[in-house]
């Protein structure tokens, strides 16, 4: 008699949380995170919106994850990472940060419209899912106490959560500090200029030395642009004893391809 009346009352619950969500919708429809436009979900977007976003998918550079025109098979690099190898495995972006995915990504990250958060963690696990693979712990790139405190939220921490709700892998926010006050990276007038901005901006907490140590690191940010940012924390974490630091974006530039094989 008790299994019966628990599946009656499991499929009541789910009735009243279905007609719930109905009533919700009849008084505040859904709307595309973009463009505003009624969509059949929440947390989603149009599918005008949707056909005009470009995600990140192979064939691609296997460690820095820039898209080939061509399947050039498994493995292949590009000029970049052969010339200059980065710090981290590999990174994997869900976006191409472009004119269809600014306004999305900088609404999130500074206009407070945190309701994208997960939808951009299915998108960062569908991308990222070969980072995920081996990945111990999930560690957000973090912003100096100053800049926390006047935007009030990191958004790479938000999408580290979201992402670990669909990849099953712990956050820890309290492994990497941001140790310097930097001006933002979007001041800076060239890649060069980035990299000398993050020189010892970051260290890794006393407290997160055992945490990390022969543990792989996934490292969480919002846009890869030249990867100064990532490398100088992938740097501090492979420093303080991390096994391996993969790098999960949601968006990333895409630069024109230079492949020397």
């Amino acid at each position: 008699m008790i299994e019966p009346m628990g599946l009656a009352s499991f499929s009541v619950g789910k009735l009243a949380r279905a007609a719930g969500r109905v009533a919700l919708d009849l008084i505040l429809p859904p709307l595309c995170l973009k463009c505003r436009a009624p969509v059949g979900e929440p947390q989603s977007v149009c599918a005008t919106c949707w056909s005009e976003l470009r995600f990140m998918s192979a064939p691609q550079c296997t460690q820095c994850g820039l898209p080939f025109p061509h399947d050039l098979g498994s493995g292949v690099k590009c000029g970049a990472c052969i010339a200059k190898p980065p710090p981290f495995a590999k990174s994997r972006a869900a976006l191409a940060y472009d004119d269809a995915s600014r306004d999305l990504i900088l609404g999130f990250k500074h206009a407070d419209k945190l309701e994208a958060a997960p939808l951009f963690g299915r998108w960062m696990a569908t991308a990222g899912r070969d980072a995920c693979a081996d990945a111990d712990v999930l560690v957000p790139v973090p912003l100096h106490w100053r800049r926390l405190a006047s935007r009030r939220y990191n958004q790479a921490a938000i999408l580290a959560h979201a992402l670990s709700a669909r990849a099953g892998i712990p956050v820890d926010t309290g492994i990497l500090l941001r140790t310097k006050p930097t001006p933002s990276q979007g001041e800076m007038p060239s890649a060069r200029a980035r990299a000398k901005n993050v020189v010892r901006a970051f260290a890794v907490a006393e407290t997160g030395r055992a945490k990390i140590a022969g543990r792989n690191v996934a490292l969480v940010d919002d846009v890869l642009t030249t990867g100064a940012t990532v490398g100088a924390c992938a740097k501090t974490l492979l420093k303080a004893g991390a096994a391996s630091v993969s790098v999960i974006t949601l968006a990333r530039v895409v630069r024109p391809l230079s492949l020397s094989l």
